[in-house]
């Protein structure tokens, strides 16, 4: 005998302009027998704004009670109810509570579906004016200065478009940080308050872009930044080599490892990076008593 369970929807909700929620949305929001949502106040003027009255329990889901709450709503999924997510904006699980959720349903055999929505993810991709066939999406950066740069370094040479979520008062560090590892002349676009009045799409190199997010930037961010590009040995420079083994060395690596990741990435064999790095401490050290380097 086949157990029937209820339905987790995942709901995508406007990420500025109301007009863009999904028709969908309205009919789950009144038909759901729990909505489970980031923040409950948000859902009222959701619901306000179209028209909808819920008839089903509201109960809060969000980071802080994840964890907590996620077994009560599997248990209510088991039992036939139909549950539906939503988050302060966006499709819940990108970057926003729901996974969770859905590996645990996932788990126990209950059916997942999707109210498609607007994703800030895709809006500013398309926006960008970037290589739209490969990206990868990248979520928030680490808030540290020497995290940040770590996880930057992972993916300093990645070909694919990449997409990050930030906020307004970190922008002019990470994109200053994104300059460093990728290069000043990098091309990304900076994507604010998507749909809302003062949308805004700052497209220039990464070097421009830091310089002008340091004057102070407000509202929502994404931030799309080109893959790197196709590079071969001959085309990186002793200069090139020595900045990215001195950005792996100022993210913590000692310079034994950053030498030998620098040489695994460029296809060269190490005693060549180590030569780059030798004659740049020497250049930058003319005189004797002079123990500072480049790096």
């Amino acid at each position: 005998m086949t157990l029937v369970t209820g339905t987790l929807v995942l709901a995508g909700t406007p990420i500025g302009d109301i007009a863009d929620a999904p028709p969908r949305l309205a009919t789950e929001l009144a038909n759901a027998d729990i909505v489970a949502a980031e923040d409950t106040r948000r859902l009222r003027g959701l619901t306000r704004a179209l028209g909808v009255h819920t008839t089903g329990r509201v109960v809060s889901y969000f980071e802080g009670n994840e964890s907590a709450r996620t077994p009560e709503l599997v248990e209510a999924l088991a039992g036939g109810a139909r549950v539906l997510l939503v988050t302060d904006a966006g499709m819940p699980s990108v970057s926003d509570p729901g996974y969770r959720l859905v590996a645990a349903a996932v788990e126990q055999d209950i059916k997942v579906t999707a109210v498609p929505g607007p994703s800030a993810v895709l809006t500013a991709l398309a926006l960008s004016g970037l290589p739209v066939d490969r990206f990868c999406f990248e979520g928030f950066l680490p808030r540290k200065a020497g995290e940040r740069l770590g996880r930057l370094r992972e993916v300093a040479a990645e070909r694919r478009t990449l997409v990050y979520f930030e906020a307004p008062h970190r922008l002019d560090d990470t994109l200053a940080a994104m300059a460093e590892v990728f290069g000043a002349e990098r091309r990304a676009a900076v994507c604010r308050e998507l749909t809302k009045t003062y949308e805004e799409v700052k497209r220039g190199p990464l070097g421009e872009l830091a310089v002008w997010a340091a004057e102070g930037v407000r509202g929502e961010i994404t931030v799309v930044v080109e893959g790197a590009p196709e590079t071969g040995p001959a085309e990186l420079d002793a200069e090139e080599l020595v900045r990215r083994v001195r950005v792996r060395e100022e993210a913590g690596e000692r310079r034994k490892e950053a030498i030998a990741a620098v040489a695994a990435e460029a296809g060269l064999p190490k005693r060549e990076v180590f030569d780059a790095v030798v004659a740049a401490k020497n250049a930058a050290a003319p005189g004797p008593g002079n123990g500072k380097g480049l790096i």
